[in-house]
């Protein structure tokens, strides 16, 4: 496990980013009550761990228990299904079932994030086309047609996919809900981002004391950042945010780094969802500001964990194991993160084991 970078405080606040680069929502009021009209929505469980806070040295241990959300296993339930419920409010149709007939929406996946896509279009009677690359599996591709979703497999890489979804949207005018940002592309990821704040919300209901550590996985940072804003709004300075990524994309962490968004290179990860090799703007920004630590693992590492986290009823996917095994394999720099008998400590798992 490496820690960069090595102080813990408040990283720089003044990262170099394009002007329009706003920072990420911190209220959870209007995704609260979009939900609320939603049949499918239910708090997710947040589960205490006493044996594995005992195990690794902390008073408490709070996970935030996401595989089961809105039936899609998933906290991405909450990003783009969320973007298109608003698009179909602002659309003033009442009922909103046919409110986006005609409209497509397209985005490239690798993973949770086009089904959320599909199941958002498909409840209100819009199109969804999802760019997948050629390495994933078969299955997830089945996943997504029975979701009504139009599958396209393009590229070796999610890059190349993202790339032609994005072609794909200007040559067709078709909308394109990525769960990114860059410059120029910033109100749906924007919105997208203020969808998971629902889970902080819910978080704050269920926790009996607040945390003095928060451990969050991240891909392009937007889950992470939407936790790292939330987070600063209710307890405010004191929880110490640790951001986790796989060592073969660093993106967070070398950005926070350089001061500056860069663009990283490495080896595909098991860590698939966590693959991102060049960050959110948006996200960027919040959590230069929110953000005290950035932690990379080893794919061999987080695969270690993997067991003992289902030991625990807690069976996930590497990516959505990776936050709690950076606490897990923290050990060695408990000094470095400031872990110690009285931290406690809030993880999340953010997917099912067949994401």
């Amino acid at each position: 496990m490496q820690l960069r970078p090595n102080l813990f405080r408040k990283l720089d606040s003044g990262i170099a980013l394009p002007q329009g680069i706003d920072y990420p929502s911190d209220d959870a009021s209007k995704p609260l009550a979009l939900l609320a009209r939603c049949p499918a929505y239910a708090p997710t469980p947040l589960r205490s761990l006493p044996e594995l806070a005992r195990a690794t040295g902390i008073a408490q241990l709070s996970v935030k228990d996401e595989r089961g959300r809105m039936g899609l296993g998933s906290f991405k339930a909450l990003g783009a299904a969320y973007v298109i419920a608003d698009d179909a409010v602002q659309t003033g149709t009442d009922p909103f079932a046919e409110a986006l007939h005609g409209i497509t929406y397209v985005t490239a996946s690798a993973g949770n994030h086009g089904m959320s896509v599909a199941a958002g279009a498909q409840i209100f009677g819009a199109n969804a086309v999802i760019y997948i690359a050629e390495t994933v599996p078969e299955s997830f591709a089945r996943r997504l047609a029975a979701k009504g979703a139009k599958v396209v497999r393009e590229g070796a890489e999610y890059e190349a996919s993202m790339a032609a979804a994005a072609k794909a949207a200007e040559v067709n005018g078709w909308r394109l809900l990525s769960d990114s940002s860059w410059q120029g592309y910033t109100d749906r990821p924007w919105r997208l981002m203020q969808g998971y704040l629902a889970l902080m919300a819910e978080i704050a209901d269920q926790i009996a004391d607040a945390p003095t550590h928060v451990f969050v996985q991240a891909g392009v940072g937007g889950l992470a950042a939407a936790v790292a804003a939330f987070t600063r709004k209710v307890w405010g300075d004191a929880p110490g945010i640790i951001i986790v990524e796989p060592d073969a994309a660093p993106a967070i962490a070398a950005s926070l780094t350089e001061g500056r968004a860069i663009t990283t290179t490495g080896p595909v990860s098991i860590m698939g969802r966590l693959d991102c090799k060049e960050p959110s703007l948006i996200a960027l920004k919040g959590l230069a500001r929110d953000a005290d630590m950035a932690v990379t693992l080893s794919d061999d590492a987080v695969a270690r964990t993997l067991p003992r986290l289902a030991a625990h009823d807690l069976e996930t996917t590497p990516s959505g194991g990776a936050g709690l095994a950076a606490l897990l394999l923290s050990e060695p720099h408990r000094q470095a993160l400031r872990l110690n008998e009285s931290s406690r400590v809030l993880a999340f798992v953010t997917e099912g084991p067949e994401s």
